[in-house]
């Protein structure tokens, strides 16, 4: 009898904890889509572009538009994976894709920025220009700097590399790998984002990555076995 009250009680106080997550998660979209939507629609005299030479001799691919719209889909389902099987990961994750994001806002905020690189008309005409057309009435060529397609993507790839799934089901890890690397090629041949973009969210997501994730437990039990021996 003991026993199945100790049960309930863990089932009711993780029924707590996912709900308490789930209302975190909710109120940090409110928060960043508020402040992104304000970033969007507010005037300012002038916005640094973060081209470079380079972005202009990529060529322009709109299949790439396939893996730029899983970014949602594989973005969402990552976190939900992690809220409902790894709480640790979830933690980590969570605050890596936050405090990123966060960040985004006030760089676009202090450094107005954007780019100029988009086309103006089309050689083709397919179901893939008419999404990247959606794309392009319902996100500016503003606030790109850094690349949260770029910073999340790698977020999601990293915690998946790490987690009980992936050590069980290598596929998992190459597949999202791919994904992620699909994802940021996307972001410069649909002309979104410039490199100088993707490189700076990869380096904001090394940063990020050590302040939520700290030092890896296993790789610290390796160091000591090698000076033991």
């Amino acid at each position: 009898m003991k026993r199945e009250v100790i049960i309930i009680k863990e089932i009711i106080a993780r029924k707590k904890t996912l709900l308490c997550r789930v209302a975190v998660i909710l109120g940090f979209c409110i928060f960043y889509l508020s402040g992104f939507s304000w970033l969007e629609n507010r005037h300012v005299s002038g916005i640094h572009i973060t081209a470079c030479a380079l972005d202009y001799k990529i060529p322009f691919q709109e299949i790439f538009i396939i893996p730029y719209l899983l970014w949602f889909v594989y973005i969402a389902a990552t976190v939900i994976y992690f809220l409902l099987h790894e709480d640790e990961n979830f933690n980590a994750l969570a605050g890596t894709l936050a405090l990123g994001m966060t960040l985004f806002l006030v760089v676009s905020a202090i450094y107005p920025n954007g780019l100029n690189l988009r086309p103006v008309t089309f050689e083709r005409d397919n179901i893939f220009i008419r999404l990247v057309q959606f794309v392009y009435k319902n996100d500016t060529p503003t606030n790109v700097l850094p690349s949260i397609h770029v910073y999340n993507s790698l977020a999601a790839f990293m915690a998946i590399k790490r987690s009980k799934l992936a050590r069980k089901q290598k596929g998992w890890a190459w597949g999202t790998g791919i994904l992620t690397v699909l994802i940021i090629l996307a972001t410069v041949f649909l002309k979104q984002h410039s490199m100088f973009d993707g490189v700076c969210a990869l380096a904001l997501y090394v940063v990020t990555d050590k302040l939520c994730y700290g030092v890896n437990p296993e790789t610290e039990r390796s160091k000591v076995r090698n000076q033991l021996i």
